[in-house]
């Protein structure tokens, strides 16, 4: 198996070197990043206001104006730098990803690093799908549902209307993005940990209702306290969990596939060393 590993192996220094390089590329694309989504903080501020006005939309109240407040002097300049950090994120997390890979790759087998490949790439895709359900479904029917609330005042009436602090609509919606982009990763998570027979799909298929019951429980401590987001979130990770058995089902007869190949090659090479080359 030595010829399996791509590096020679390294002495410490060479690995703190190494990891030095990698952090420096990681945290390089990050501030270039940051420094360009700060630029533009206002108008990815106005990008993600948009789920608000189609709630608003949504709601009939498409006469009113879409109004958001701060109400500190420093607040809304805050709020442009978590943008740009969140943009940031986003933006970099490709080349992170690479630089993480590039430095633990070199200890890897061949087959390992063919097998780790995958997740990487399917990793942020499915965080993107979450994220961009949240943008286009979940906080607009959030805010719509808070919208519902409103009163537009009369007889015995006051008039109570929604104006939400930039700052709590920008943690309102990256709290959103963040969970559902992280439930999105459950089936690479599962997928990982059946490659190395730490969960299998008949175990996770016995241990359906408690991750019934987990579901909705992580949606309740990641999502606001209403019930559209928490069954919004619970719903889509039971989905995920049932797809979790299913890529661990595969994983299993990929792995019984390969035992077979190997039994096979084996009996056969045994078989070629009992016969031997015919003698004349």
């Amino acid at each position: 198996m030595s010829g399996d590993i791509e590096d020679r192996p390294q002495p410490l220094i060479e690995h703190l070197i190494e990891l030095r390089t990698r952090l420096m590329w990681a945290v390089g694309a990050f501030f270039i990043a940051f420094l360009v989504c700060f630029y533009f903080a206002k108008q990815l501020f106005n990008f993600l206001v948009l789920p608000f006005k189609w709630a608003v939309s949504w709601a009939g109240l498409s006469h009113r104006n879409v109004e958001l407040i701060y109400t500190a002097p420093q607040e809304f300049f805050f709020t442009q730098i978590k943008v740009a950090m969140f943009g940031a994120l986003v933006i970099a997390f490709p080349v992170i990803a690479s630089q993480i890979y590039k430095f633990v790759a070199p200890g890897l087998y061949k087959n390992e690093r063919a097998a780790f490949l995958p997740f990487l790439i399917a990793s942020p895709v499915l965080f993107l799908i979450g994220g961009a359900l949240v943008y286009f479904f979940f906080t607009p029917m959030v805010m719509w549902f808070f919208l519902a609330m409103e009163q537009g005042g009369g007889e015995g009436q006051v008039a109570i209307q929604l104006l939400p602090k930039v700052s709590e609509y920008l943690s309102l919606i990256m709290s959103l993005v963040f969970a559902f982009g992280l439930v999105f990763q459950l089936p690479v998570v599962t997928t990982l940990l059946a490659r190395v027979g730490f969960v299998t799909a008949q175990g996770l298929a016995e241990k359906r209702k408690y991750a019934i019951v987990i579901a909705f429980v992580v949606a309740a401590v990641l999502t606001p306290p209403d019930p559209v987001s928490q069954i919004g979130l619970a719903l889509p990770a039971i989905l995920l969990y049932e797809i979790s058995i299913y890529t661990a089902r595969l994983v299993e007869r990929q792995r019984e596939r390969d035992a077979l190949a190997r039994e096979v090659a084996s009996s056969q090479e045994s078989s070629s060393e009992t016969t031997g080359p015919a003698k004349g």
